[in-house]
């Protein structure tokens, strides 16, 4: 039997949101960030990081930068009891990399987790706090894509025609209202 997974957007959804985050000390996890993953991780959901690092292709910081801050961040996730199964990131950007299949709204980074853990993208979700990530999610098959008000979430609802979208306040809200509903 195929897995399920959540892909998850990483800045603004899982940390809160500072532009171009690349300093450990600098990383905050949102609200009830914890709480929500070990509820995914109770209902047998794969955990998958899905995020674009374009400060990379911005030459603001480094691949190994990224690095720190993932390794960082699953080091806090597993002193609470939870396992992030990989990180994936785009380190690419339009104007200074050219066009990729990775980068959000493209769902590279989904498709590769897919393959990789033997996902069922139809039994599993995408959440973030952007249109990119949704139509990330759409495109790559997910079952559920959610958006969250958190990071840039309020602007992206501003900004986009939502009507359609699931809408969570963070990803605590997300979990309980739209994938175990209790």
């Amino acid at each position: 039997m195929k897995n399920k997974a959540c892909f998850l957007d990483r800045d603004g959804v899982l940390n809160v949101e500072v532009d171009y985050l690349h300093e450990t000390e600098k990383l905050v996890i949102e609200n009830g960030v914890i709480e929500a993953l070990k509820i995914l991780q109770q209902h047998n959901f794969k955990l998958l990081v899905v995020t674009n690092q374009a400060g990379v292709a911005k030459g603001l910081y480094s691949i190994d930068d990224v690095e720190k801050i993932h390794a960082e961040m699953a080091k806090i996730f597993a002193e609470a009891g939870v396992k992030i199964d990989k990180f994936y990131y785009c380190p690419h950007h339009p104007d200074y990399t050219g066009k990729c299949n990775c980068r959000k709204p493209q769902p590279g980074m989904i498709l590769q987790g897919a393959k990789e853990f033997d996902i069922d993208l139809k039994s599993s979700c995408m959440i973030g706090d952007r249109i990119t990530d949704i139509q990330a999610g759409i495109a790559a098959g997910c079952g559920q894509n959610i958006l969250l008000l958190s990071g840039y979430g309020k602007n992206t609802v501003k900004e986009n025609d939502c009507t359609q979208i699931p809408i969570a306040e963070n990803l605590l809200d997300a979990v309980k209202k739209y994938i175990v509903k209790s």
